[in-house]
């Protein structure tokens, strides 16, 4: 373990991108002192989500560079501010998508700091640091963070922090629409799209009791997908005669909502959680929706603290993991080349140690 001075500010390595057309490479930085509320973890995995590649390919909007993107991160707790009481040096700790929010505004009190109605809402990576001097945030793809512990989330001793990480994104992501949705023994869920976060949606829904189909590109994965206990399994909607409580959409490339929309029952709802990009991003024809009334449309937006915990909680009694696979972090470039052509059966999840 490294040896830090907690007022100075906190040196730290990972890969970054330069410029929205770059590849990673090593890069080295400083993270800002541990503050009084603060804790330092040392980070042993980092998720790689599809969001990181938007960020990092500036295909939602324009990113911040230097890049250093990740927002599943699982790790050991290393240092503590002197009024920190949530951990200990020792613990086990996660991070997800946020690291800090006004926590005074009626958003935050409610646990959806996500939506922090002062707009001070300080996302992990890629973001404005407002409550340190605007400095730009760096993500998980790095051997060491520093978060208020209102942000970090408590991993058990014993807990697979390699399977722990990608849930601070892909997990929360698909659990909160479940639980928004109140989905129960009995409901019909369709999930669409059957990647990282596809996977993740399946596996809560099916623990919940619900009866699940799975809409995806190809049959790649149709054998896992039954494995896990899916009904149906539909690469074309042609043909497609069941309607459903829920559907979540975890498509990140174009398509049309109204597609699935039709599919809905009466009441039903389409949660989106997938996000294509800003450029091919698509539109719901209003008159379509209003030929199909009684429907309802959302989106969803991670979750907040107290659902992220819970949902951990959740993961671990159950022994909900996402699929893995392990790499070194010297094959991110690599990692993200298959999971833009389709490549990708698991979620990529980095080993920090190899830095």
């Amino acid at each position: 373990m490294q040896n830090y001075n907690l007022n100075e500010r906190i040196p730290a390595k990972g890969y970054a991108v330069a410029h929205k057309d770059d590849s990673f490479k090593p890069f080295s930085f400083t993270r800002h002192p541990v503050g009084e509320n603060d804790i330092l973890i040392e980070i042993a995995y980092a998720g790689i989500c599809h969001s990181d590649i938007h960020s990092a390919r500036s295909e939602w909007r324009e990113g911040i560079y230097p890049m250093v993107p990740g927002h599943e991160i699982a790790g050991r707790v290393v240092a503590i501010g002197s009024k920190v009481s949530k951990f200990k040096v020792g613990d086990l700790a996660g991070v997800g998508c946020m690291v800090n929010s006004c926590g005074e505004c009626e958003a935050c009190k409610k646990s959806q700091e996500q939506f922090c109605q002062r707009g001070q809402t300080v996302f992990t990576y890629d973001c404005k640091d407002c409550f340190h001097g605007d400095e730009p945030t760096y993500g998980g793809y790095s051997n060491n963070i520093v978060v208020s512990e209102k942000f970090a989330i408590k991993v058990p001793d014993g807990a697979p922090l390699e399977k722990v990480a990608p849930l601070l994104c892909a997990g929360i992501t698909t659990y909160s629409p479940l639980k928004f949705s109140k989905i129960k023994t009995g409901s019909k869920v369709g999930v669409a799209g059957f990647g990282g976060l596809g996977m993740m949606a399946v596996k809560y829904a099916i623990k919940m009791g619900a009866e699940v189909s799975v809409f995806a590109r190809n049959e790649n994965k149709k054998v896992d997908a039954k494995t896990m206990g899916v009904k149906n399994f539909y690469t074309t909607l042609n043909g497609v005669d069941e309607c459903f409580d829920l559907i979540i959409s975890t498509i990140p490339t174009p398509y049309d909502p109204m597609d699935y929309i039709q599919l809905l029952k009466y009441g039903g709802e389409l949660a989106i959680v997938g996000l294509p990009p800003r450029d091919v991003s698509p539109d719901i024809n209003i008159t379509s929706l209003v030929f199909n009334a009684g429907k309802k449309v959302y989106g969803s937006l991670i979750g907040g603290i107290k659902e992220t915990q819970e949902m951990l909680d959740f993961s671990l009694k159950h022994e909900i993991y996402p699929e893995t696979e392990i790499i070194r972090a010297d094959q991110i470039n690599e990692a993200y080349d298959k999971l833009t052509s389709g490549r990708a059966k698991f979620r990529y999840v980095i080993d920090m140690n190899t830095l």
